[in-house]
């Protein structure tokens, strides 16, 4: 397995499209285990305009969202391609997700993810966001894999 996913990787994996696909690149994967993924957070971002107006910061639930995708990744890229055929990764649940200091436009974003379980179709993943090494957020999350419809 490649220890890298582009973006065009991620597509080919996910279902999400513009603007709500977040993550640019899946790196330093572990297969099943672990991976850091990148945002890229612009002046241009399609939240900036609204949240907030003149103090733009990126919603909480987005960074929480990105955690999903990136841990969503790392599992299809990890398991066997025949069993992720016509499946998707949704979330299940957030148990909790700690916002330690606001992320703004014009950063990279980084998310270091884990799978800390797996129990059939449901696993249990934990998260960190950094920017330039300083920990924005925090996240225990659960997801499951569904057939796609």
């Amino acid at each position: 397995m490649k220890d890298t996913l582009s973006k065009k990787e991620i597509i080919n994996l996910l279902p999400h499209r513009e603007p709500m696909l977040l993550i640019e690149k899946l790196i330093n994967i572990k297969k099943l285990f672990s991976a850091t993924a990148i945002v890229d957070v612009h002046k241009d971002s399609f939240f900036v305009q609204g949240h907030f107006p003149g103090n733009p910061v990126m919603p909480g639930v987005l960074i929480v969202e990105a955690f999903g995708q990136a841990a969503a990744a790392l599992t299809a890229a990890g398991i066997d391609k025949k069993e992720y055929e016509n499946k998707l990764v949704f979330l299940m649940g957030i148990e909790k997700a700690r916002f330690r200091n606001p992320v703004i436009p014009n950063c990279k974003l980084e998310l270091k993810i884990e799978a800390i379980r797996s129990h059939g179709r449901v696993w249990k993943y934990k998260g960190e966001a950094f920017v330039e090494g300083k920990k924005m957020a925090d996240a225990l999350w659960s997801a499951t894999i569904v057939e796609r419809k």
